[in-house]
């Protein structure tokens, strides 16, 4: 296929006019990812933070006042004492006022003092059992702060050492940030060419277009050109905005970070073009773009439930799922720092997919010209 870079660049620069001219695509390239990462970069958080905890201090000693001190001393919780009734806490659930409950017994000094094994009781409200779960791994937390610092040291037979690699405080924005990018990359790119040829159809130009000698490639090469460029200013902002608003430690090559993520930039927008030539409206085009790129990537790709957890068959779905390859890219080359050679697979993955969805979308544009 003889392609010709005069009537690509034509075309190119029509659709670049056509940009600078349109507030509304300016305002989806800067300002919505933007808006989006600072969006579900606060909102998807893991972490839970003055979780209100009930007291009821059976013992009144000075032993736990300090473990109280301790608790309250922590960022994880703020307390306030209860009555000698333990019969409230399930009241203070139901009403919200409390996520957690903490009862020291009257014999709390004397075992300390003497080094016995001390009970402290902990309630928790699991109706979100996973924050529940979270609380008593705070409470666990805090428990073994106050032991070290009371010198309370129980001698097991052996020692457990553990080291954590590549996000030593669990930090979920370290997680959810460069999942973001995934995310927020592919919705953005496939919406901005996923209007194009419906716009072309809606407002008549199309037809002019397909007067002149021009090739269905060359119209889908010109047309996907202008936005990778702006798609990758986008990719640019939000990178730098996750390391410098979010405090994401950059690891790896920023370089080669780049240049994968234009491949899935490149991606993106074919599956834009391939929904722009079978949506019938601009506002179709931009539903099925919404519908197909935001879902998928935020339930199947590993962004926030973990692919190992589902079940076999959806396990296999995601394999489908662009973003899937792109996390494991993006995440391997921001925390771990990995290197080309290990990234393999998933690079050719979406080599493949650009290439089938660049295919598909000439293909089903080519037979909307001979109907």
């Amino acid at each position: 296929m003889n392609l010709s870079f005069r009537r690509v660049w034509a075309i190119t620069r029509k659709e670049f006019l056509h940009i600078i001219h349109d507030s509304r695509t300016l305002a989806l390239v800067f300002l919505m990812p933007i808006l989006q990462l600072i969006l579900y970069g606060y909102a998807l958080n893991l972490e839970i933070q003055r979780v209100d905890m009930a007291v009821i201090d059976y013992s009144r000693s000075t032993a736990s006042r300090h473990l109280i001190e301790t608790f309250n001393g922590s960022r994880f919780f703020r307390l306030f004492e209860l009555n000698e009734n333990p019969s409230q806490v399930g009241t203070l659930f139901k009403e919200r006022k409390a996520k957690v409950a903490m009862v020291i017994p009257p014999d709390f000094a004397r075992k300390i003092r003497k080094r016995f094994t001390t009970p402290v009781q902990f309630l928790v409200d699991a109706s979100d059992a996973n924050a529940a779960t979270l609380i008593r791994n705070y409470c666990n937390r805090v428990i073994l702060t106050y032991n070290i610092n009371s010198g309370n040291k129980i001698q097991l037979p052996f020692n457990m050492g553990s080291t954590v690699f590549f996000n030593p405080n669990f930090t979920s924005a370290y997680f959810f940030v460069p999942g973001l990018i995934a995310m927020i990359l592919i919705m953005i790119s496939a919406l901005l060419t996923s209007v194009t040829i419906a716009r072309e159809r809606e407002t008549g130009t199309l037809e002019q277009i397909l007067v002149s000698p021009i090739k269905p490639a060359e119209i889908m090469i010109g047309k996907v050109f202008p936005y990778i460029f702006l798609a990758f200013l986008d990719a640019s902002m939000i990178l730098a905005f996750g390391a410098f608003g979010f405090k994401i430690p950059f690891v790896g090559s920023l370089t080669l970070l780049l240049i994968l993520s234009i491949l899935y930039i490149i991606l993106s927008l074919s599956l834009g073009l391939l929904i722009s030539t079978v949506a019938s409206s601009q506002q179709v085009a931009m539903m099925i773009a919404q519908t197909a790129t935001v879902l998928p990537t935020i339930m199947l790709s590993g962004l926030i439930f973990p692919i190992a957890s589902m079940p076999k068959w959806l396990q296999y779905l995601t394999y489908i799922i662009p973003a899937r390859f792109y996390l494991l890219i993006v995440r391997g080359i921001v925390l771990k720092g990995s290197l080309l050679a290990e990234l393999l697979t998933p690079i050719a993955v979406l080599v493949v997919m650009t290439v089938l969805f660049l295919i598909a979308a000439v293909w089903k544009f080519q037979i909307n010209l001979e109907k």
